[in-house]
């Protein structure tokens, strides 16, 4: 059998290095995950003894993370930029053939992906997030570290629970930083740049609907994005902020009602985000005109 080791009440640390080894060390998908108390090791394990995280015992393999004094728990170094999550996602690499030699650019971007997860992870687990910017705003709360304090609170001594709720939570969040990793080569690569009274906007022909939010996060006061596959539209311009004007798509809307009329409009009632067609609405028809033609239309009527 093989068997991943960590400590009781499992905070963001232990539970992404859980999900590191059950997801990308090959063959250990299925391990058994046991619970020991912080500090501790399972009966008969000997740190002192072992250089590679993964321990023979009679007839198990067994790893020990975040725990143990091991090769995989980081409590006993003082390096504020290593936790267990740095350190298993360290030892996966050196194992694993997904991530070396000449890879794709889906690969690439999940690797950036996990680098970037484990980033958060090392400054959670330190502590740092109190200098993130408004350290106190209630959308902290919302985080996955949050969750988990909430779980223990919710469901206390469940640690089973714990960390397969979490791994799900981190496949989905894997799934989100890849998206936004491809959004930021999009914008970087193939966007199109053009100029507002408000501010410059940015179109693209893309599948990847993360563009919208990277590219409004980035500073572009507006951003057009035409699916190339189902033809869909989305416009989205920035809201008001303090004295800042905000986008009003009316006149946007209404030319392009009069370039397209056969197509499904719709401006939602904020004037800052218009749509033509959504997988909410499947009967939505597509415009037939092309992302420069939309853009030309962006361009004068804001």
């Amino acid at each position: 059998m093989k068997i991943i080791v960590t400590h009781s009440s499992p905070d963001l640390d232990a539970v992404t290095s859980v999900w590191l080894i059950k997801r990308y060390l090959a063959g250990w998908d299925n391990a058994k995950v046991m619970f020991v108390p912080a500090g501790e090791r399972i009966k008969d394990s000997k740190a002192n003894e072992i250089s590679e995280p993964i321990e023979k015992m009679g007839e198990d393999l067994v790893i020990h993370v975040d725990t143990g004094l091991g090769p995989l728990d980081h409590h006993q170094t003082s390096d504020q930029n290593t936790c267990a999550a740095s350190l298993t996602w360290d030892y996966i690499r050196s194992e694993s053939q997904e991530f070396v030699g000449d890879i794709s650019d889906r690969i690439r971007f999940k690797e950036e992906a996990l680098d970037r997860m484990i980033k958060v992870a090392v400054e959670v687990d330190h502590f740092k997030e109190v200098f993130w910017d408004n350290p106190n705003a209630d959308h902290h709360e919302f985080s996955l570290f949050g969750i988990i304090e909430g779980l223990k609170l919710q469901k206390p001594n469940e640690d089973e629970y714990y960390v397969e709720f979490s791994m799900l939570c981190l496949d989905a969040l894997l799934h989100n930083f890849e998206n936004k990793i491809w959004a930021e080569h999009e914008i970087n690569n193939n966007g199109v740049e053009f100029e507002t009274s408000l501010g410059k906007g940015i179109g693209f022909e893309t599948v990847n609907d993360s563009v919208l939010k990277v590219a409004q996060k980035m500073g572009y006061a507006l951003v057009v994005r035409k699916d190339p596959r189902k033809g869909y539209v989305r416009i989205k311009g920035a809201p008001e902020k303090g004295e800042k004007k905000g986008v009003n798509l009316t006149k946007t809307y209404e030319q392009l009602k009069k370039m397209d009329p056969e197509a499904t409009w719709f401006l939602h009632v904020s004037k800052k985000m218009l749509l033509n067609g959504t997988p909410k609405n499947p009967k939505m028809i597509p415009s037939k005109l092309t992302l420069r033609e939309i853009i030309n239309v962006v361009e004068k009527n804001v």
